[in-house]
């Protein structure tokens, strides 16, 4: 999946993190995925991993973590995130497309995502979802907090007028949470669950085995 033509326009960018970040939502989901990450993992993939964000709430959550592998493929994003993590040898920050089998990467005891796994079509989802599951070590988790579809037409516009939007980003594929959970049990991931949700936003969360 070659990057949105939106994800490689500083401006656009720059009004994204603007907009997210001031979000009281926001930080409560990422409060609870850091809730929710194994004791003391050592190896962590942030997948589409932004600016840097939740690859540092990570770190800062679980002191035990040696290695954090951050992957993106919007240009503006990865020197934000390489400018916050310079001199940080503990993480690795990679242009690598969603798009692409996470095989090389290897094995992680902990998989997360912040905001990313929409933009992938549904059968890249069900894909991708299958490998996190294979990748994580015994007893791992993987946490994605998400954008998902809403119930009805009138609630998703409630979700955007909260966010300050009349529309959805061009490249937006929303799936509804139960779809996904689905999904996630089928990949092979147990204790499956939607961990938490605001309107649009959801934590969704599943176990290897």
């Amino acid at each position: 999946m070659v990057a949105p033509t939106g994800w490689r326009d500083p401006n656009q960018v720059e009004g994204y993190l603007h907009r997210i970040d001031r979000l009281e939502a926001r930080r409560a989901g990422e409060q609870m995925l850091a809730e929710i990450l194994p004791p003391r993992p050592l190896r962590v993939l942030d997948l589409g991993c932004g600016d840097g964000r939740l690859a540092a709430l990570v770190l800062d959550a679980r002191p035990s973590v040696s290695e954090v592998v951050a992957i993106d493929v919007s240009p503006p994003m990865l020197e934000r995130a390489r400018d916050r993590f310079a001199g940080d040898d503990r993480v690795a920050v990679h242009d690598r497309d969603l798009a692409e089998p996470l095989g090389p990467l290897g094995r992680f005891d902990a998989v997360v995502s912040g905001f990313a796994v929409h933009h992938l079509d549904d059968a890249r989802k069900r894909q991708l979802f299958a490998e996190v599951a294979s990748q994580l070590t015994p007893g791992g988790v993987f946490a994605n907090l998400e954008v998902v579809l809403s119930a009805t037409p009138e609630l998703h516009g409630d979700f955007l007028a909260a966010l300050g939007r009349t529309e959805d980003d061009p490249e937006d594929q929303l799936v509804d949470v139960e779809t996904q959970l689905g999904w996630m049990r089928q990949a092979g991931l147990t204790h499956v669950d939607c961990l938490w949700r605001w309107r649009g936003f959801a934590l969704l969360v599943g176990r290897s085995r």
